[in-house]
C-alpha cells in the first residue's frame, strides 16, 4: 500500500519523550483516563460504538462529498467500500463483544493438578492509529473500531493527502467523543515524526512497507505493540479451467475500484497460456461495460474515481512509460490525462524481465499480464518475490486451487472473487512479511488492542510442584523425571 504519510524521521534520541513534544500534554491526558476506560462494562463500550454506527447513518451525504472533494470517487464506491465496510465492522463488533470481554476458561493438565486458569482481556492502553488516503475514512474508522472495543485511549494521524476527509473525521471526533476518549490530530510527517516519539501501547500503521519499516523502528524504542497493515505484489492466477467471463468482470472490479488505489487489488495477472487471447477478449469488454456502458467514453464515467494527487499520477505515468519504452504493448486503455490526474484503465502484455511495473507496487489502474504453461511457473513466480498481501485464483479444477494455495504464502486469499475478503469481519485480514505484520478486523482486531492476560489460581497452602521444590534430594530428582517422561 502507498504511504500513509510521509516518512517520518525518526532520530536516535527518539528513546524518551521530549519534554517539548507538542503533543505530551494530550498523550498525557490520554494515559490519564485510560484507567477509566479500562474499567467500563461492556454496556459503555457497546454504547460508543452505537453512537459511532448512528453518526455514520446520519453523515452518509458528508462522507460521500468528502471522498469525491478527494479523489472524485463516485458516491456509490464510497456507499460500498468506506460506509458499508465500517458498518459491518461495527453490527459485528456490536453483537459479539460481550462475548470477546468474556474470561475465556482453559484447561488444566495432570501435572497442574487443583489449579484452575483463563485467559482474561484487558486494553493495551493508549494507542495510535496512522490512517492512509487510500480509503480514509474505512482505514481510520476500522482499527478506531476495534480500539474503543477493546477498551482503548485512542489518537488518529489521518492521511495529508486527503483533506476533505481528514476534516470530517475530526469533526466526527469532535462530535461523539472526549478529547481524552478519541483525539484525531492532522497534519504532515512532521505531525507523524513527533507522535511517533511518544511511549504508544500499540500503534496501527496502515501504509507502504517502505513508511513501515521507519514506524516499526519508532515502535521499538518503547518496544510498542504494533500492527502493520502494509501492500505488494498481489497476483491474480487464471487457470485454463476458469470462466473466463466472470473471472474477468471480478478482476476488472478488484483491479479498477478505487482506479487501483487499492492495498488488495490484483497486481499482476498470471494466465495460462492457451487462454490469455480470450481474456484479454473478455477484460476489455468487461471494462467497456463497467466504465463506458453508453459509449461517452471512459473519461465521461462516474464510476471511475481519479489518482489522488499529481505526484502519484507522475509515478504511475511514469511506470507506464517505463513497460512502453522497454516494449510492453497496451492491449487495452493508455490514456491520461494530468490536469485531472485521469488514467484509463490500462491492461499491458509483453512486459519484459526489469520493467520496473513488475517490481513495484503498482497502486493504479495498470495491469500487467504474464503468461505461464504449468502451475509449478506460477508458484516459482510468485515465491521468488516478496510475500504479497493477497492472492487470488481462478480455476474450478479443486486440485489447481489447492495447489495454488499450499504452495504460495500471502496475507490473504480469494478464490474465484477479488478484493471482498478483506470486508468479511470474521476473517482476519493483514499481511505476512513484507506486506504486514499482525492481523486486524473482527474479533483479530480486538485482540489486535487487547493484552490476552493469562492467569493461574492456585489453592491456598497446597501446589504438587512444592515436592519438587530444592534441595534437589534423589527423591526430587526421580520425581522430576517421572514428571519429563510422563507429564
Amino acid at each position: 500500500m502507498q504511504p500513509a504519510v510521509s516518512g517520518p524521521a525518526v532520530d536516535s534520541a527518539a528513546g524518551a519523550p521530549s519534554v517539548t513534544n507538542p503533543f505530551q500534554a494530550q498523550f498525557a491526558a490520554l494515559r490519564q483516563h485510560a484507567p477509566a476506560l479500562r474499567a467500563e462494562g461492556v454496556a459503555a463500550r457497546r454504547a460508543r460504538l452505537q453512537k459511532l454506527q448512528n453518526w455514520l447513518h446520519a453523515n452518509r451525504t458528508a462522507i460521500q462529498d468528502a471522498l469525491y472533494a478527494d479523489f472524485r470517487k463516485p458516491a456509490t464506491e464510497t456507499d460500498l467500500t468506506e460506509i458499508w465496510t465500517s458498518l459491518v465492522e461495527l453490527k459485528h463488533t456490536i453483537k459479539h463483544l460481550k462475548q470477546w470481554m468474556a474470561p475465556r476458561r482453559v484447561g488444566t493438565s495432570l501435572a497442574l493438578f487443583g489449579t484452575r486458569s483463563w485467559v482474561q482481556i484487558e486494553p493495551k492502553g493508549v494507542v495510535l492509529i496512522i490512517s492512509p488516503w487510500n480509503y480514509p475514512f474505512y482505514l481510520a474508522v476500522g482499527p478506531l473500531i476495534s480500539a474503543i472495543a477493546a477498551g482503548n485511549a485512542v489518537v488518529i494521524k489521518p492521511a495529508e493527502q486527503t483533506p476533505a476527509t481528514s476534516a470530517l473525521l475530526q469533526r466526527l471526533c469532535e462530535e461523539l467523543f472526549r478529547p481524552e476518549e478519541v483525539l484525531l490530530l492532522q497534519g504532515d510527517k512532521e505531525v507523524a515524526t513527533d507522535l511517533l516519539k511518544l511511549p504508544w501501547d500499540h500503534i496501527f500503521f496502515t501504509g507502504s512497507p517502505e513508511v513501515g519499516k521507519i514506524v516499526m523502528r519508532a515502535a521499538a524504542q518503547h518496544l510498542s505493540g504494533l500492527t502493520l497493515e502494509l501492500g505488494g505484489k498481489n497476483p491474480a492466477v487464471v487457470d485454463a479451467t476458469a470462466d473466463l467471463r466472470d473471472a474477468a468482470e471480478k478482476i476488472v472490479w478488484g483491479k479498477f475500484l478505487n482506479n487501483g488505489q487499492t492495498c488488495v487489488a490484483p497486481d499482476y495477472l498470471l494466465v495460462q497460456e492457451s487462454v490469455q487471447p480470450a481474456l484479454l477478449r473478455e477484460l476489455t469488454a468487461a471494462i467497456q461495460r463497467a466504465y463506458n456502458p453508453d459509449g461517452a467514453g471512459i473519461q465521461q464515467s462516474e464510476s471511475l474515481a481519479r489518482i489522488v494527487n499529481q505526484h502519484h499520477f507522475a509515478r504511475l505515468a511514469g511506470l507506464l512509460e517505463d513497460a512502453q519504452t522497454r516494449g510492453a504493448t497496451v492491449a487495452a486503455g493508455g490514456t491520461l490525462d494530468a490536469a485531472q490526474n485521469y488514467i484509463e484503465p490500462t491492461i499491458l502484455t509483453d512486459v519484459p524481465v526489469g520493467a520496473r511495473i513488475l517490481e513495484e507496487e503498482i497502486f493504479g489502474p495498470l495491469l500487467p499480464v504474464l503468461t505461464f504453461k504449468t502451475l509449478r511457473e506460477t508458484t516459482d513466480y510468485i515465491n521468488a518475490r516478496l510475500k504479497p498481501l493477497a492472492q487470488y485464483i481462478f480455476s474450478t479444477d479443486a486440485a489447481n486451487r489447492r495447489y495454488l494455495l499450499e504452495n504460495s504464502s500471502a496475507g490473504g486469499a480469494g478464490i474465484n472473487e477479488t478484493v471482498l475478503h478483506f470486508a468479511h469481519p470474521e476473517l482476519p485480514t493483514g499481511g505476512v512479511g513484507n506486506s504486514g505484520l499482525g492481523k486486524a478486523h473482527g474479533h483479530a482486531g480486538f485482540l489486535a488492542f487487547s493484552n490476552e492476560k493469562g492467569v493461574m489460581r492456585q489453592r491456598v497452602g497446597f501446589t504438587g510442584i512444592k515436592a519438587m521444590y530444592p534441595p534437589y534430594t534423589p527423591k526430587v530428582r526421580k520425581l522430576v523425571a517421572l514428571l519429563v517422561k510422563y507429564l
